[in-house]
């Protein structure tokens, strides 16, 4: 057996049977035994230091300090005393001691430009208001700004204030690995900033094996009448393991033996107000992949709406039950009702996957992107079969920072219906409950934000507007209309919805200072 398949586990059981190896054979061979132990266990301390020494130069430390303290996200008040008072001065330095910040985290790497991965987390309850600081290993500090974050996957991504401060070996971009591929009792390495002694940039590690998959989190929000979306992780995404994550641990890395990253560390439940044996870690697998590759570019993460409710079934039904969810409710004119999914179906699988409660179902379904076609296997009066669903957009009422949005279309920006009409300020209408749902028959796109003076402004749209035709030419998503409107100059017209389902005309006329538009 090779050392590095080894999981701790086995590791400890081995130990155990070379102790008593050594009670049972006679003293002539003892000096054998101890020196083939010692090999071995060496070997394992090699794996185990090479996977570090390969990945710790892309794990960084961040410090971060609010405008008014508030001591969110990784930390609370106890850990950074007032060190005005003890030492009679504050300094602006964050690798220094004297440095008092809002809050400490871990992040990673994962391009050479500097843009680093952490939780959203620990940037506080307004990331944008920040001054956060990244200390890499080479010793180096860079102020650096939120390119993009996202509450619903607790995943954001940092960029160096100064396009191009960063220097050759600085920023070490770390190797991903697939989550995907995990099982219980694997060696994992946690690599991370607790209670901020990492704040030099050399991070510390500890380590364990992956206790479990797919656990769900402790959530760190309060619950209220009014805010009862969940992030994905409190739905069950998360690696859970036993190497230890104290406060400062979240953004940091978890590696295999090889070196790869196979999860984002998270403290939340630290953060929920407690600490427990058992650390978590957002797995890097296809899902997030995507929810990375959107953030690095700046943009909006979107996540795709089934348009059902679901339940679970009662305790008296689930002895010999093939599903354990059921649809409690369908939304008129959602993609759910276009594929025929009724009100009482049982939802068995998704995408061949087994749904075995409504989480599941909202998991499932919330990880992949508007627009994706998705198969659900239900069952319906004893008869299985199989509905291909394509999904609108799931309308978040999380906090999201976006930076580089699509451009907008003579001052008209445009999204799916359901995520302009479902959505009022920070809480969210059902789906189903719109002021009058009949707008959503017609099918279209909806106005997110009209510019004040613009072209589209002048002709009468406003944030809500409904446009279901530019010209001829019917809308579904918002790629469908920049398409339209791309191969068209001049006067367009596009033919708007109202709360009535009435339709109307109106023209866009070319923007006066737009030479592309009046060009002959």
């Amino acid at each position: 057996m090779r050392p590095v398949a080894l999981s701790l586990l086995a590791f400890l059981s081995v130990c155990v049977v070379f102790v008593a190896r050594a009670v049972a054979q006679p003293p002539a061979s003892d000096e054998r035994q101890a020196a083939a132990d010692l090999e071995l266990i060496s070997a394992l301390e090699r794996v185990v230091a090479r996977a570090i020494e390969r990945s710790e130069r892309s794990v960084v430390s961040i410090a971060r300090k609010a405008k008014t303290p508030d001591y969110t996200g990784d930390s609370h008040p106890g850990m950074f005393p007032n060190l005005l008072s003890e030492r009679g001065q504050i300094s602006h330095d964050p690798r220094s001691p004297d440095f008092v910040a809002s809050g400490f985290a871990t992040g990673v790497v994962i391009d050479r430009s500097g843009l680093v991965l952490t939780n959203h987390h620990v940037l506080g309850d307004e990331p944008e208001e920040n001054e956060i600081f990244v200390t890499t290993s080479s010793r180096n500090v860079f102020r650096m700004r939120v390119k993009a974050s996202d509450e619903r996957s607790d995943l954001a991504v940092l960029a160096p204030l100064q396009p191009g401060a960063a220097r050759g070996g600085d920023f070490i971009p770390i190797e991903f690995g697939d989550a995907a591929g995990l099982h219980k009792g694997q060696i994992v390495i946690a690599l991370g900033n607790p209670y901020s002694i990492a704040r030099d940039g050399q991070v510390s590690a500890s380590w364990g094996i992956v206790s479990n998959l797919g656990r769900k989190a402790v959530g760190p929000r309060p619950v209220t009448m009014t805010q009862k979306e969940k992030t994905l992780h409190e739905l069950g995404t998360l690696i859970q393991t036993d190497a230890k994550l104290n406060l400062g641990t979240s953004g940091g890395a978890l590696i295999n033996v090889r070196g790869e990253m196979v999860g984002l560390t998270t403290s939340l439940a630290a953060t929920a107000g407690f600490e427990q044996a058992a650390g978590y870690a957002i797995p890097i697998d296809k899902a997030f992949r995507r929810i990375i590759e959107t953030l690095k570019q700046g943009r909006e993460v979107e996540y795709g709406l089934l348009g059902v409710v679901p339940g679970d079934l009662p305790l008296s039904s689930l002895h010999g039950a093939a599903a354990r969810t059921k649809v409690d409710q369908v939304s008129a004119f959602s993609p759910a009702a276009k594929a025929r999914i009724q009100r009482d179906d049982l939802v068995t699988h998704v995408d061949g996957q087994p749904i075995f409660d409504a989480d599941g179902l909202r998991l499932h379904v919330g990880k992949l992107p508007p627009d994706a076609a998705t198969t659900l296997t239900i069952v319906r009066n004893g008869q299985k079969s199989q509905r291909r669903v394509v999904l609108t957009k799931f309308p978040t009422s999380l906090t999201q920072v976006v930076t580089e949005r699509p451009a907008g279309w003579r001052g008209l920006h445009v999204d799916y219906l359901s995520a302009v009409l479902l959505k009022q300020g920070r809480e969210l209408l059902p789906f189903g409950a719109a002021p009058d749902y009949r707008a959503f028959a017609n099918g279209g796109v909806a106005a997110r934000d009209v510019d004040e003076g613009s072209p589209a402004w002048e002709a009468g749209l406003r944030r809500g507007s409904i446009i279901s035709h530019v010209g001829k030419t019917p809308l579904e998503t918002p790629d469908d209309f920049r398409r339209a409107v791309a191969e068209k100059h001049g006067p367009i017209e596009l033919r708007l919805i109202d709360d009535q389902g009435r339709a109307q005309t109106v023209t866009i006329p070319v923007a006066s200072d737009d030479p592309q538009e009046l060009a002959p």
